[in-house]
């Protein structure tokens, strides 16, 4: 209005309905922390793994291979060992063993759960919990599987 004092005119004719951003839309950017073994999460092995990403399991919690258990830093999947415990050893030293202290787990709802799958996985609803994990649950099939579907 300011640039044409109230006397311009506009014009417009319609072609077709395309899409705005060209491409996948949504999806996640960042990877998961897989798990290696079945086994029980350990405060040692989540001690380990908070570095890498924000942890979903409480220490204790039921792990088998192929459930995720995190979130990775990067855009790539990890294979982690979750359930890995502290070697004990007959050496005592007062300033060693301090008491361990972990980050907060992130706990998702059924709603949270299923926004945050990729094409890749699976949510997995219990009574007792909901748990992501891989279609593919051995290591070796997946990377082969990924493998065979980046060649076609």
């Amino acid at each position: 209005m300011s640039q044409t004092r109230g006397y311009g005119i506009i014009n417009h004719s319609f072609d077709a309905y395309e899409p705005l951003i060209k491409g996948q839309v949504g999806g996640r950017r960042q990877g998961v922390l897989v798990g290696l073994e079945n086994g029980k999460a350990s405060t040692y092995g989540i001690m380990q793994l908070e570095d890498r990403g924000v942890i979903f399991v409480e220490p204790g919690t039921e792990i088998y291979a192929g459930m995720i258990v995190g979130e990775h830093n990067r855009e790539n999947d990890l294979t982690v060992n979750i359930t890995k415990e502290k070697h004990l050893t007959n050496v005592r030293s007062s300033t060693k063993d301090q008491t361990a202290t972990i980050k907060k787990t992130r706990s998702m709802s059924l709603e949270e759960a299923i926004e945050y799958l990729n094409d890749d996985e699976y949510c997995e609803v219990t009574p007792e919990s909901v748990r992501l994990r891989k279609k593919i649950l051995n290591k070796s099939e997946r990377e082969k599987a990924s493998k065979k579907s980046k060649t076609s």
